[in-house]
């Protein structure tokens, strides 16, 4: 359903949240944030159980120090306490360290979310027809959307062609000095998709400045309107019940 809804309102809509995540120094709202934020990728987009919370190692080691500190010590660091006190939430039963290791997976999962629902070629296409980003701009990202899994895909085929020349099964993890013999096939393969991306955005006239032609893209459905007013809503009633 998600996935259905234009990317620029969706990215206007959590870009609000993570704002009010970043400016609302309150546990309670964090709480609520990441809750939401879970609950659809959980049980709208039905992403897998264990995918969400491997989602949330990166963000949890991020601001896991915040946790050790104010839980097992019972000592909230310096910077944490400087946060509370400017944000004007520094009460005596609040923990400014649990609070920012809260904040930090809730602006994660927002940033997930956005992530896992959006098409990013449909993404840069509608940047470059409603925001006006240059061509040269969006092909360029789009060009390096579609060469990271290429050169993963090629490393593969490399591994295994070498796997079969050794006669040796093929590891799950490379070794070292396998990765550096790999380093040189996978440049040469890099310069040679650069070199034909350049030729093919030279050929469809992507100068800087030169006036283009653009595909029609789909535009904003009465879906993306109630979708977004129900995001505002829902984060008045956040922050109102706080």
């Amino acid at each position: 359903m998600l996935s259905r809804l234009h990317p620029l309102p969706k990215l206007a809509l959590c870009l609000i949240w993570i704002g009010a995540s970043l400016l609302v120094f309150d546990l309670q709202f964090q709480l609520a944030a990441l809750a939401l934020a879970f609950f659809l990728l959980w049980g709208v987009e039905r992403i897998a159980l264990w995918k969400l919370l491997a989602l949330m190692v990166p963000f949890a080691l991020f601001g896991f120090g915040f946790l050790t500190t104010s839980v097992l010590f019972q000592r909230d660091s310096g910077y944490a306490v400087q946060m509370a006190r400017e944000q004007g939430a520094l009460k005596a039963d609040l923990s400014p360290g649990l609070v920012l290791f809260t904040r930090v997976l809730a602006c994660g999962m927002i940033s997930a979310l956005f992530a896992l629902t959006t098409d990013a070629g449909r993404l840069v296409r509608a940047l470059m027809h409603h925001l006006r980003l240059p061509a040269p701009v969006g092909f360029a990202i789009l060009q390096a959307m579609h060469l990271v899994p290429d050169l993963c895909r090629e490393m593969q085929s490399l591994r295994m062609a070498r796997a079969m020349r050794q006669g040796q099964g093929l590891r799950r993890i490379p070794r070292p000095n396998e990765l550096m013999a790999l380093v040189i096939p996978l440049l040469a393969f890099a310069i040679r998709r650069a070199t034909r991306a350049a030729i093919a955005m030279e050929a469809r006239g992507l100068h800087p400045g030169s006036r283009r032609s653009q595909l029609p893209q789909p535009g904003m459905t009465p879906l993306d309107f109630v979708a977004s007013a129900c995001g505002l809503l829902i984060l008045f009633i956040v922050l109102h019940l706080i």
